[in-house]
């Protein structure tokens, strides 16, 4: 009996061992992991680039690039500094190539009214060099979500409307001028939202006597998201469409939820893919929408397609920096809304230091796209001055977690509610170097350590610790960086940064 029972636990061990073996070989991996909603794509080359949301963050708008559409590198951005008639939301960037120009159409909140408008930018290479032009579509409250589509010769800008307004959203269209610089004409309704569900993130092929008009429903971002990619069809590019009965094309399923808003590629293979968003389930806002692929399959002539997903490759996402060159990584971003940010880096440390508006009581944060909300997070500050400098957990300037060192000081602290609180302290005996430990756990707690020298890490214990949960905003990710909080002639100085992710537990 006991012989027969061993042999039964054994069995059932190596099942649920092999069940894992198969999940994980079964599993979805992004191709660009971290917050890179709303994705655009273009293939010039023989290579591909990507570009995508960048909403509060600074630089704006980050290009990827890539040789096979799964294994992406960041290659810069569309804008070092804001242009000067934007004043933040920088959304739904769309790339074009015409007549030897690339052209990327963006969405961006103008500074006088406050509306988000649709701006263009041109350049000669697909990831340098892009002059801004300016507004080019307005319209009511809002114009987001551009979409170039060259139908007989002629191209049209095609966007959402009245997402702002008590009327159903609309998919609109209008011609561009020659230049791709201007609008022509009055913009025509393509596809209205009459089930009120949302309607925006717009893609249009053509396929044999169709067009067809991928769009993303329901709510795009949050805890409360129900994103979905749909499509609809007309003979006529102005429409008017049909929307397929087999809606929705991506959904929900065991690893991936609020699938949408992309755009097509051709792969080297001949084949359509589509690069588009979603959050993973388990990491969720922590590490925002991120980039995925899906291949477009048509099942026959005139036939709707379906979209399959691929996996990108299993990464180790760690980061471990030492800045012993003078240039600054691409992957550092700055919320430029509530600070002006100065940062350099020389052949040992990096230096962090600028202005913030006064209302900002969380500082200034240097950040990184996370790809979870679990992690350990080191630094070392090697100066000693009265500013706060050290690591943060950040999501706005009103919402943050941090540990820091100030004069022979250490101190935990957190802004919630237009309040900065201490939460814990420490005194230091020496002017020495300190090391910074912020870590998070699964049940997004946040905790904070120190030490000098060879001592052992010290734990900055709280009654309650701050919970991750608090940081998150409805369109992008809390990040975790480097952080200075002083007068503007001082300066945070570091001579390393790494992060670490640690299992995330379902």
């Amino acid at each position: 009996m006991r012989i027969r029972q061993r042999l039964l636990l054994l069995a059932a061990v190596h099942l649920i061992l092999l069940s894992n073996v198969v999940s994980a070989q079964n599993a979805i991996h992004p191709v660009i992991p971290g917050d890179f909603a709303d994705p655009s794509i273009i293939r010039a080359d023989n290579k591909y680039y990507a570009i995508g949301t960048s909403s509060e963050w600074a630089p704006h708008f980050p290009i990827y690039t890539s040789s096979d559409l799964i294994n992406w590198k960041q290659t810069g951005y569309l804008f070092d500094k804001a242009p000067a008639w934007t004043m933040g939301s920088f959304w739904a960037p769309e790339y074009d190539y015409h007549d030897g120009t690339y052209y990327i159409y963006y969405t961006a909140r103008r500074k006088k009214d406050q509306i988000s408008c649709i701006g263009v930018a041109t350049s000669k290479y697909p990831d340098k060099g892009f002059v801004d032009h300016g507004v080019i579509i307005d319209h009511g409250k809002e114009a987001i979500d551009a979409f170039v589509f060259l139908d007989k010769g002629t191209r049209y800008m095609t966007y959402k409307a009245y997402g702002l307004d008590d009327r159903p959203i609309e998919i609109l269209g209008v011609k561009l001028s020659k230049d791709g610089l201007r609008s022509e004409g009055e913009p025509f309704s393509m596809l209205k939202d009459d089930q009120r569900k949302g309607l925006e993130g717009q893609s249009i092929l053509k396929k044999d006597n169709y067009y067809y008009l991928f769009y993303s429903a329901g709510n795009c971002c949050g805890i409360q998201c129900d994103y979905n990619v749909g499509v609809a069809r007309s003979k006529s590019f102005e429409g008017p469409y049909e929307k397929y009965a087999g809606n929705p094309l991506l959904a929900e399923n065991a690893s991936w939820k609020c699938s949408g808003h992309g755009t097509f590629a051709e792969g080297a293979n001949g084949k359509l893919y589509y690069l588009y968003h979603a959050y993973n389930k388990q990491t969720a806002l922590f590490s925002g929408r991120q980039g995925m692929l899906a291949e477009l399959i048509w099942p026959g002539q005139n036939e709707w397609p379906l979209l399959k997903e691929q996996s990108g490759p299993e990464l180790n996402p760690d980061i471990k920096l030492s800045f012993k060159n003078s240039s600054l990584d691409l992957g550092w971003q700055w919320d430029f809304r509530n600070s002006g940010t100065l940062v350099s880096q020389n052949a040992e440390n990096l230096h962090l230091s600028g202005k913030v508006n006064d209302d900002n009581l969380a500082g200034i944060a240097l950040t990184r796209r996370p790809v979870s909300g679990v992690f350990e997070a080191l630094t070392t500050v090697v100066n000693s001055n009265n500013a706060l400098k050290g690591l943060t957990y950040y999501g706005d300037a009103t919402a943050a977690v941090g540990v820091g060192v100030t004069g022979n000081t250490v101190q935990f602290w957190s802004v919630q509610n237009k309040a900065n609180k201490i939460l814990a302290s420490a005194h230091l005996p020496t002017n020495e170097q300190v090391q910074l430990k912020l870590k998070t756990t699964a049940d997004l707690r946040i905790t904070a350590f120190f030490k000098q020298g060879n001592q052992e890490w010290q734990e900055l214990k709280v009654t309650e610790e701050p919970k991750a949960e608090s940081l998150t905003q409805w369109d992008r990710s809390p990040r975790i960086g480097l952080h200075f909080k002083g007068k503007p002639a001082e300066e945070a100085v570091f001579s390393s940064f790494d992060l670490k992710y640690m299992p995330q537990q379902n």
